[in-house]
């Protein structure tokens, strides 16, 4: 039997109570989520916007958004 799983079956009810104590002692301080998380999206968003604005700015792609008014239909010939 692996010693990992030897020393998980050999817990008594006083190290279990320990290892409850030491966790309650602890004291936790903020997640990385709770510290930087509105940060990260704020700064991710600027990004996003600076991006695209700079690419439908001035790559000079042409969107070509709608066709209305820029097709002309040929002359009808009659033969």
């Amino acid at each position: 039997m692996f010693p990992l799983f030897r020393s998980a079956l050999n817990l008594t009810g006083r190290n279990i109570r320990q290892v409850a104590l030491r966790k309650d002692h602890h004291k936790a301080g903020p997640t990385f989520h709770e510290r930087y998380g509105n940060m990260v999206l704020a700064s991710g968003t600027v990004f996003c916007t600076a991006v695209w604005a700079y690419v439908a700015t001035q790559t000079g792609i042409v969107w070509n958004l709608s066709p209305v008014g820029k097709i002309t239909p040929k002359e009808w010939r009659n033969q």
